[in-house]
């Protein structure tokens, strides 16, 4: 699931330093684990200190990017290369809609992915190469994992962009083939949710069995599986004192093997594409662990799809190692969110597209 469904404009002086620049180097099981390694010599000791964070599907919203675009050339410049690789004009979508088909998986994942990557430029523009420069430590929120790898120059934003527009459409045709869905789960830990999950799979049984697919923060889990194994959650959550349950308005149940066959076009897809080793941490949705070897970061791209999203994880991991600041960069103020229910103290600000 793209979970943030759950959850300066730049002055005259600004708007001209803001110059185009080059391409950016910017049945319901988990998945069996294709990339074993969870530690990594480059990065095994990384002490996170400032953070970049990416938003994924459902961060978006009609009349994003508009502002953006007009202050900063370089963001406009990355929409135009945009719209030639996907073949429709992705700005005049974001910024005027209609909602429908903003909200389409296959449409909402490249927009999401170019509008964060714009909001770079004007970070780029408002703050300086010096911020970008600083940040030592980056990762995205499902979707939101493409952007961060653009982002460190794992790979290029045209890359980046093709494989993420395949994800969006091949995700969506798995969601069509079979009727499945999430619901979110509000108000219990993650230990109870998974007797949910249980209680709710044995009502049903194991071939329309449903899991937990995103672990955002204490309190807030989404699960993912067949629509009876959805209604079978909302039906027994009272019981199990959930404070609620929502049905989440995605078109199936993401991050489960439900998108087994969206996994195996985009494993296809990136073993074709150049990725090289990102020059800071870029956090894996997967295991929760920066990886440096190109092979593994493809192999984990691939089982995201049917593997939970560690995110609570992720940011308590970079909490507990010293991380002191962070910028959650693109649509939306989900993953801000998230944060503050881990620590109110934490320290994140956003940059919106």
């Amino acid at each position: 699931m793209q979970a943030s469904q759950q959850m300066q404009r730049a002055g005259p002086a600004q708007r001209a330093a803001c110059r185009p620049s080059r391409a950016s180097r910017v049945n319901v099981r988990a998945a069996a684990p294709v990339a074993q390694a969870t530690s990594d010599a480059k990065f095994a000791d990384y002490k996170p200190r400032f953070a970049f964070f990416f938003p994924g599907q459902g961060a978006q919203s009609v009349g994003m990017a508009k502002d953006l675009v007009a202050d900063c050339p370089a963001a406009k410049e990355l929409f135009d290369k945009a719209s030639g690789i996907l073949g429709y004009d992705l700005l005049q979508v974001c910024v005027e809609g209609p909602k429908e088909k903003l909200n389409t998986t296959a449409v909402s994942q490249p927009a999401i992915y170019v509008a964060s990557l714009a909001a770079i430029e004007k970070i780029r523009a408002t703050e300086g190469q010096a911020v970008l420069d600083a940040v030592d430590v980056t990762c995205g929120l499902s979707l939101g994992e493409y952007t961060a790898l653009a982002f460190a120059g794992a790979m290029s934003f045209e890359d980046g962009l093709k494989l993420v527009k395949l994800r969006g459409e091949s995700m969506q045709a798995a969601a069509d083939a079979v009727q499945s869905g999430m619901v979110s789960v509000i108000g219990l830990d993650s230990d109870k949710v998974a007797e949910l999950c249980a209680a709710a799979t044995a009502e049903v049984g194991e071939d329309k069995a449903i899991r937990i697919a995103n672990y955002l923060c204490p309190g807030n889990y989404a699960v993912s599986g067949s629509i009876e194994g959805c209604e079978a959650v909302e039906r027994l959550g009272k019981s199990f004192k959930a404070r609620m349950t929502v049905r989440l308005a995605v078109a199936g149940a993401f991050h489960t093997s439900y998108m087994a066959p969206a996994a195996e076009k985009l494993q296809a897809a990136l073993a074709a594409t150049a990725i090289v080793t990102p020059r800071i941490p870029v956090i894996s949705n997967v295991d929760a662990q920066p990886h440096s070897d190109p092979q593994v970061i493809k192999a984990i791209l691939a089982q995201q799809l049917t593997s939970p999203v560690q995110w609570e994880t992720t940011l308590k991991t970079l909490l507990e190692k010293g991380l002191e600041k962070s910028y959650e960069v693109g649509p939306g103020k989900v993953i801000a969110g998230i944060m503050k229910r881990i620590d109110k103290k934490a320290e994140i600000t956003n940059v919106e597209a």
